[in-house]
């Protein structure tokens, strides 16, 4: 799954880890919501955008070579056409993200979403597990992995219930 992809650089910075994207951006929405910008007016609206910019990031992964390579090398070997499998979990996190952001098919989104990242999960460990490396550095641990899943889990749960 592309939420492998850990960290995203931003220009000549440290890489910044996802689940702070997720809560950054999540809270930086729901500021905005505070300070007069309607369509971010509730907890539920910010955390749409924060897990919607998310599974945009984790999806883009798969338009750099390098980064593709590296989520091909994470299937496990005895599941056929990795590249395929790759581009189908990518369309699946965009069709997911876009879903988030409107407000009639966000809870079903989320749920898709879950069940994707739930999919996806033991492919992280089977990574952590070969030693796959990742831009040449090893996969994430898989303690720290299953805590980062439950971070996504919770936000898309969130999004199923709590109040718009």
């Amino acid at each position: 799954m592309s939420l492998e992809l850990v960290a995203v650089k931003i220009g000549s910075t440290m890489p910044v880890p996802l689940p702070v994207i997720l809560l950054g951006v999540t809270a930086l929405a729901r500021l905005l919501g505070v300070v007069g910008v309607p369509a971010l007016d509730s907890w539920h609206d910010a955390a749409r955008v924060g897990v919607a910019v998310l599974f945009l990031l984790t999806a883009s992964g798969r338009i750099i070579p390098r980064v593709r390579q590296d989520l091909e090398r994470m299937v496990p070997p005895r599941l056929p056409r990795a590249d395929l499998l790759v581009a189908g979990t990518g369309i699946l996190e965009v069709a997911g993200a876009i879903g988030l952001l409107v407000p009639a098919t966000a809870p079903a989104a989320a749920i898709c979403l879950g069940l994707l990242t739930l999919a996806l999960t033991p492919a992280n460990i089977s990574a952590a597990r070969r030693g796959v490396l990742f831009s040449g550095k090893p996969a994430t641990p898989i303690g720290r992995r299953l805590a980062e899943q439950a971070l996504y889990l919770a936000a898309l749960a969130a999004i199923v219930w709590l109040p718009y």
